[in-house]
């Protein structure tokens, strides 16, 4: 399943974002409350009618920028902006609640549906990536509800592999939805790590 690899960094630092970014009318920003009701517009599509959360009803501006707040400063949630409006977002939760978790975390990315194509998530997920390193993050997570070609092209392009397959978990849309667990080490993770530093302590690199 391995497809583009990119090589393991030998330890938690930034990786060097792509130098054609310069040039991309594109910018990335970390995400603001103002922004919460661009976010829950492009995420409704995604619960409504693309199989790809399962969830079954869109949340509303003040239930995402209450989940936006509930990360605590802890882990980045990032929008792309072209023009002064939102495109997607990309963001990184807690992978498990107990404590012995923490290095791990779960990512997420949506683009808007007119958006597509455009590069969005591609430049979302380089700075996510770049930031969670800087941070001292050492495992990036990605849950992908199949079939999702789009999804797992572009996890495998920044060196995710396949570790895992839950049959049949999701009953979405009147049918049953198998799941793929993607991994990512975002740094050598055979030493012991140092705490994560909170993404309001870091920023984007």
């Amino acid at each position: 399943m391995r497809r583009g690899a990119a090589a393991k960094p030998s330890e938690c630092r930034p990786a060097g974002l792509a130098a054609d970014e310069a040039a991309t009318l594109m910018h990335v920003r970390p995400a603001l409350p103002a922004d919460a009701a661009r976010v829950a517009a492009i995420y409704a599509p995604y619960v409504t009618h693309r199989g790809v959360s399962f969830e079954e009803a869109p949340p509303d501006a003040a239930e995402m920028a209450a989940r936006m707040a509930k990360l605590n400063g802890l882990f980045p949630w990032l929008v792309a902006e072209q023009d002064a409006e939102v495109l997607g977002y990309a963001y990184a939760g807690s992978f498990r609640a107990r404590a012995a978790y923490r290095f791990a975390v779960e990512t997420t990315v949506y683009v808007a549906e007119e958006a597509h194509r455009r590069g969005v998530g591609r430049l979302l997920y380089r700075h996510l990536l770049a930031t969670l390193r800087a941070q001292g993050f050492t495992q990036a997570i990605a849950i992908i509800a199949l079939p999702n070609h789009a999804s797992v092209r572009l996890h495998e392009s920044f060196g995710f592999e396949a570790v895992g397959l839950n049959r049949r978990v999701g009953w979405k849309d009147g049918h049953w939805v198998d799941v793929g667990i993607w991994q990512l080490e975002l740094c050598d993770s055979g030493a012991a790590p140092t705490e994560p530093q909170p993404f309001s302590a870091t920023g984007t690199p």
